[in-house]
């Protein structure tokens, strides 16, 4: 029940920053809980991957490019779906920032019941 949540919750975070950002488009409510699951999908399968591949850099930059692949994850989610769309790398890394910003203010709203 909480998983469901989180994701419409994500959801919502979407398409707040779809109206608010130029860049970034959304076809609907539905596409934005689409893109809520994607994104959530992308995080758990590919993020993981590709922090270990740049490890390296990672470490060298103290973790600043963990936003990079956070915006790599975002690009992804536009390849793969239609009704998402992001206009470049910048917009996905402001998309990201704002995103993950917003989905922390939102889950703190659900609390840690369990």
């Amino acid at each position: 029940m909480k998983t469901i949540l989180k994701i419409l919750l994500t959801a919502v975070a979407v398409v707040i920053l779809a109206k608010i950002l130029p860049g970034v488009t959304v076809a609907g409510y539905v596409s934005a809980v689409i893109v809520a699951i994607v994104i959530a999908l992308l995080r758990l399968i590919v993020k993981p991957i590709l922090v270990i591949l740049t490890l390296p850099v990672t470490i060298i930059t103290l973790g600043l490019f963990l936003l990079v692949i956070n915006a790599l994850i975002i690009l992804m989610a536009d390849a793969f779906l239609e009704g998402f769309g992001v206009a470049g790398f910048w917009w996905a890394l402001l998309f990201s920032l704002l995103l993950s910003f917003l989905q922390s203010i939102l889950h703190s709203l659900i609390g840690s019941e369990e």
